[in-house]
C-alpha cells in the first residue's frame, strides 16, 4: 500500500473523530440548556454503558439523583418520567464519548499493526488520546461540582471542559489536513498568517466566555441590541465587593465581554478579508476566507437573535454549533497561511 493510499484513509479515520467530538460538543451543549447534565450520578466507564434496563434500575437511578442539590432545591417536583427525559441527553452524551475512544483505538490498533503510521503519527496519535482521556476527566471533574452543594455545575469547570474539547478538536483536524494538504507551494503572506493566529487566540477566548454565559445562564439578561438595556456597559457590570471576580462570576460584565469580543471578531475577519483581496491568494486560501467570513457573519447573527429573543434551547444550541463552525473555518485559514518550506522568506 503506497503512502498516498495510507494517508488518506489515516485522514477519513481523523476527520471521523472530528465529527464524533463535534456531535458531543453539541449534545454536551443540550444536555446543559436542559439541565440534565446531573442526572447520572456516578461514573463508571464499563457498565455505565448500559442504560437502566428494567423499572427496578430506573427507581435506583431516580433515588441517586434525589440525593443532590439540584433535585432538593429546584426539581422536587420531578416524576420518574420527568427524570427520564433529562436522563436520556446526559446518557448520550457520556455514549458518545465512549464511542469516540473505540473509534480512535480501534483503527489505530489496525493502522499501528499494518505498519502504516509513521513513527511521528504514532506519537501524535498517543498524544491525541491523552487529550481523550484528559476530557474524560475534565467532564467528570464538571460533573462533581454540582453533585453536593450547587444545584449545577461549576460554570468554570464547564468552560475548561469545553475548550479542551475545543483543543482537540483542533488538534485532531490540524493532523488530518496535514496528511490531506501537502506543505509545498504555498503562498506564504506573514501578516495574514500571524493575524489570523491573533485571531484563533481571541476565538478562544471568546469559547470560554460563551462557556461562561450559558453556565451562568448570562443570555437571558440584557436581552437588547447593539446596547444593553440602553447602555454599553450595563447597571450592575461591577460588583466593588468581588473586585477581579466580576470577569468570571457577574453575569452583566461576562455577556458585556461576550459581545466585545463578538465584535472584534467581525472586525478582525473583515481586516483578513480586505488585506487578501489585493494579494494573489491560491484559490484554496481564498477559499478559507470565503468560508471563514461566512462563518463569522452567521454566528454574529445567531448570537445577536440568541440573545434578543432570551437565549431558547434551540437557538442557543444553533449558535453552540456556529461556533464549531467558525472555529474550524479560522483554523483551516491558519493552516492554508502557515508557511511553506518552498515559500520565500
Amino acid at each position: 500500500m503506497n503512502a498516498g493510499t495510507s494517508n488518506t484513509k489515516i485522514a477519513v479515520w481523523l476527520l471521523c473523530g472530528c465529527f464524533l467530538i463535534f456531535s458531543m460538543v453539541v449534545i454536551g451543549g443540550i444536555t446543559r440548556l436542559t439541565g440534565s447534565g446531573l442526572s447520572i450520578t456516578e461514573w463508571n466507564v464499563i457498565m455505565g454503558a448500559l442504560p437502566p434496563l428494567n423499572d427496578q434500575e430506573w427507581q435506583l437511578a431516580f433515588e441517586k439523583y434525589q440525593q443532590i442539590p439540584q433535585y432538593k432545591e429546584v426539581n422536587s417536583f420531578f416524576t420518574l418520567s420527568d427524570f427520564k427525559s433529562i436522563f436520556w441527553w446526559e446518557y448520550f452524551h457520556r455514549l458518545v464519548g465512549r464511542l469516540i475512544g473505540v473509534v480512535f483505538l480501534v483503527p489505530f490498533l489496525w493502522f499501528l499493526f499494518t505498519r502504516q503510521l509513521e513513527r511521528k503519527m504514532v506519537k501524535k496519535a498517543i498524544f491525541l488520546f491523552c487529550l481523550g482521556g484528559l476530557q474524560g476527566f475534565l467532564g467528570w471533574f464538571m460533573v462533581k461540582s454540582g453533585l453536593s452543594e450547587r444545584t449545577s455545575v461549576s460554570h468554570i469547570r464547564l468552560a475548561i471542559h469545553l475548550t479542551t474539547a475545543f483543543v482537540t478538536f483542533a488538534f485532531t483536524f490540524w493532523f488530518a489536513l496535514q496528511l490531506l494538504e501537502k506543505k509545498s507551494n504555498i503562498p506564504h503572506f506573514p501578516s495574514v498568517h500571524r493575524w489570523s493566529i491573533v485571531l484563533l487566540i481571541i476565538l478562544l477566548i471568546q469559547l470560554v466566555y460563551g462557556a461562561f454565559v450559558a453556565g451562568l445562564h448570562a443570555g437571558k439578561m440584557f436581552n437588547t441590541f447593539p446596547l444593553m438595556n440602553g447602555q454599553i456597559y450595563p447597571t450592575g457590570g461591577w460588583v466593588d465587593d468581588w473586585g477581579i471576580r466580576n470577569l468570571v462570576d457577574n453575569p452583566a460584565t461576562v455577556q458585556f465581554i461576550h459581545r466585545f469580543f463578538a465584535f472584534s471578531i467581525v472586525s478582525l475577519t473583515g481586516l483578513l478579508w480586505w488585506r487578501c483581496k489585493s494579494l494573489q491568494v491560491s484559490i484554496r486560501q481564498q477559499r478559507s476566507i470565503r468560508f471563514l467570513m461566512l462563518a463569522v457573519i452567521a454566528q454574529f447573527l445567531l448570537g445577536v437573535f440568541t440573545v434578543l429573543y432570551q437565549a431558547p434551547i434551540a437557538l442557543s444550541s444553533v449558535h453552540q454549533i456556529g461556533a464549531f463552525f467558525l472555529f474550524m473555518a479560522v483554523l483551516l485559514t491558519v493552516f492554508r497561511f502557515r508557511q511553506s518550506t518552498n515559500s520565500p522568506q
